[in-house]
């Protein structure tokens, strides 16, 4: 083909495509679904603004930890609560539930049983039968699956089948011998029961370093990616341990689990089971976004930074002590603003002894409930007593992998009134669990325009 033949060929092309396009050649951009934001559930939108971070009066335990500064941070999305026992329980039932499918579905795969055959067969693996694979699954299938140090990696566990937690309904021996290998040995029950090992229930999950990767351009992404594994099931211990010479079994035999509880504030989960939690609900979410064909997966879960807390906790109030502005503990009527340690000993004294429910208390102005005092929360942060001296004032946000000191906020229902402070800052390490630290989390907003200064 000649150079005259080809220029005209190349022409034609342009006249046809132009002349079946709808932008009439005009430089439109790429045209995608229109898009509205959608409130998570229990969340409220935190417009974003700038606020005056730090201590706006004197520090009057000496601490010198969190000098003023004025700082912005971007729009998001908060819990309007804790993270109550019967949300943190839907975590935990869906691992230890994911993980004996999976072992349900590996012992089916060793002794060879399928759908068919009934009984543990019905928890076999869902590409078992390759009949009704789409091209891609099982192109994914026979390039991917079975590649890890198990060999069962990447196969799909069936979720369609109830798992049987009744002993008198077990279909078969393989059923029940699976069954036997989740529950605490024979000789460890008492009372004629027998309780969930929970040291098995572990979520893993991988993520990237995006910090690591953004100040390394030559690091390989498959370096910055991190997987994790963490037993998820809180530390019920930890109201015994907390207290010397105290008698608080009670509430470590039913805090957890038992339903009078279930909407009180989940304690006992260190920084590493809230940061998988929030993994979790992440990957819980965008499964039935996925389900939803044509649906966009959402931002995902995380822990606030500091300054998102504290911005939270003011709740658009500047220099204000407390959430619902200060300087008192006490309303007008006499009556005590938020669950802590009012008077020396005396816990009753502001209605309750340990925890309340997470939705108790009035609201701040954000309508978000017990930001100061009932639980402690984790934040996405290292403990720094310097970090405001050096952090930006766009998003500040420190929080060093070598540090394992990380902030707790907001103090608690044995705590002091310093600690109620939306200023006041402490700190605990990653691996503790205490029975007055809980945790929320927050979701980023799509788009900047949502402004606490806007309309």
């Amino acid at each position: 083909m000649d150079m005259k033949k080809f220029t005209l060929l190349t022409a034609l092309l342009a006249i046809l495509v132009s002349c079946g396009s709808k932008d009439r050649g005009e430089l439109v951009g790429v045209q995608g679904k229109k898009w509205h934001p959608e409130k998570p559930y229990g969340m409220e939108l935190i417009p974003g603004g700038a606020f005056i971070m730090g201590k706006a009066d004197d520090d009057l335990a000496g601490v010198h930890d969190a000098p003023a500064k004025t700082v912005t941070v971007r729009a998001f999305y908060m819990d309007a609560t804790e993270i109550t026992n019967s949300e943190y329980r839907q975590f935990v039932n869906w691992v230890r539930d994911s993980i004996v499918r999976m072992k349900l579905a590996v012992l089916a795969d060793e002794v060879g049983m399928l759908p068919e055959d009934g009984g543990i067969g019905l928890y076999a693996f869902k590409d078992a039968d390759t009949a009704n694979m789409t091209n891609y699954e099982k192109y994914m299938f026979e390039n991917y699956s079975g590649l890890g140090p198990t060999g069962y990696e990447g196969r799909k566990i069936n979720k369609k089948v109830d798992l049987i937690f009744d002993t008198s309904e077990y279909p078969d021996e393989y059923y029940t011998e699976v069954m036997d290998t989740m529950y605490l040995p024979e000789e460890e029950a008492y009372n004629g029961q027998r309780t969930w090992d929970v040291t098995k229930f572990k979520f893993q999950y991988s993520h990237m370093d995006i910090q690591e990767a953004a100040r390394n351009r030559g690091v390989k992404r498959k370096d910055v990616i991190i997987k994790e594994e963490v037993e998820v099931y809180p530390d019920t211990t930890v109201w015994i341990r907390d207290f010397s010479y105290s008698y608080n079994e009670p509430m470590h035999n039913d805090y957890f689990w038992h339903d009078a509880y279930s909407d009180y504030p989940v304690v006992g989960v260190t920084w590493k089971q809230a940061k998988a939690f929030c993994e979790w609900r992440t990957l819980w979410k965008n499964s039935y976004q996925k389900s939803k064909k044509g649906s966009a997966n959402v931002n995902t879960f995380r822990l606030p930074s500091e300054a998102e807390w504290e911005y939270s906790a003011r709740g658009g109030l500047q220099a204000a002590t407390y959430p619902w502005g200060g300087p008192y503990t006490k309303s007008d009527r006499g009556c005590f603003m938020a669950n802590f340690k009012p008077v020396r000993g005396d816990y009753a004294a502001d209605q309750a002894l340990y925890t309340v429910e997470a939705k108790s208390y009035e609201p701040n102005d954000y309508n978000l409930y017990n930001m100061a005092g009932n639980v402690s929360e984790w934040v996405n942060a290292s403990y720094d007593p310097a970090s405001y001296e050096h952090t930006s004032t766009i998003n500040p946000s420190i929080n060093d992998a070598d540090n394992q000191r990380k902030i707790v906020r907001g103090g608690s229902w044995k705590d002091v009134a310093y600690f109620l402070q939306v200023s006041s800052r402490d700190y605990e390490y990653a691996d503790s669990a205490r029975s007055y630290i809980g945790f929320r989390t927050v979701q980023d907003y799509m788009g900047t325009q949502v402004t606490s200064s806007g309309k």
